[in-house]
């Protein structure tokens, strides 16, 4: 029972290790980033509040208020918000070690740490701009509460999970191969058209859709759209799938960082 007792003990006073080594790399990363003067850390929300707003209204203003018998503006905030989810997990996952390889020095600062803190800050501003839009959008009448909240986090988090999985990728194989961050850069690019983000799957013709849904952003991009349209719009989503490839890239991405720690603790 003492051991039993002891054991978990270890294992709690392991977590908050872990818990405090993160929240000292988040508060770095704010720091280091975005200074301490002015709206300083506040960046972090505005900076994709700013991006999605403009296009937002850029949608809004060239576009018909209905498109598809979807209304235009919650259409491209689901969509947009999305992508930008996606590509600040991924474009800050880039150089991470490279930025803060000093910090590995401390013996309890691991490289998976360092990720982990980028991921989580970019997570943390994206979501709060979500909210912060969404909720100015629906006190001037332009967006309606999403008819399933639950299913629209459901599809946020698989979608974040999803990030996670190739920013440990990505990030893993940029400390490899150098021309990998040219080669994300494109990637990040052509995620925009492929994502789901300015249509849905019900919009292609059937004949194309199955490939599509290969895809595995297209699927987490729905559900969002699922839960703040509800019935009625037709989407196209298979959780199992989307969390399969999430589960996927994230082990690989684990099992690249743990290759290129080897590495950097050599060099």
């Amino acid at each position: 029972m003492l051991e039993s007792f002891g054991a978990f003990r270890g294992v709690g006073d392991e977590l908050a290790t872990h818990r405090r080594v993160i929240w000292a790399l988040l508060m770095r990363e704010l720091s280091t980033r975005y200074g301490r003067h002015n709206i300083g850390f506040l960046w972090v929300l505005g900076e994709p509040l700013v991006f999605a707003g403009a296009v937002t209204l850029m949608w809004s203003l060239i576009k018909p208020e209905f498109e598809h018998g979807v209304r235009v503006v919650p259409f491209v905030v689901t969509g947009y918000m999305s992508i930008i989810l996606s590509r600040h997990m991924i474009n800050h996952g880039m150089n991470c070690v490279k930025a803060n390889a000093g910090l590995l020095y401390h013996r309890q600062v691991t490289i998976t740490h360092l990720f982990i803190a980028r991921i989580l800050l970019e997570f943390i501003g994206v979501t709060f701009a979500f909210f912060v839009i969404f909720g100015f959008l629906l006190l001037i009448g332009q967006m309606a509460p999403p008819k399933n909240l639950p299913l629209v986090y459901a599809g946020w988090a698989i979608l974040a999970w999803m990030g996670v999985g190739l920013a440990l990728l990505f990030g893993a194989l940029a400390e490899i191969f150098e021309f990998m961050e040219r080669i994300v850069g494109v990637i990040t690019y052509i995620m925009v058209p492929l994502s789901g983000t300015f249509y849905f799957a019900a919009w292609v013709p059937g004949q194309f859709r199955r490939f599509v849904l290969l895809l595995p952003f297209i699927h987490p991009v729905e559900m969002i759209r699922a839960g703040f349209f509800g019935e009625f719009v037709k989407t196209y989503y298979d959780v199992a799938y989307a969390v399969a490839w999430s589960a996927s890239l994230t082990f690989l991405g684990l099992v690249l960082v743990q290759f290129i720690r080897s590495r950097v603790e050599i060099e």
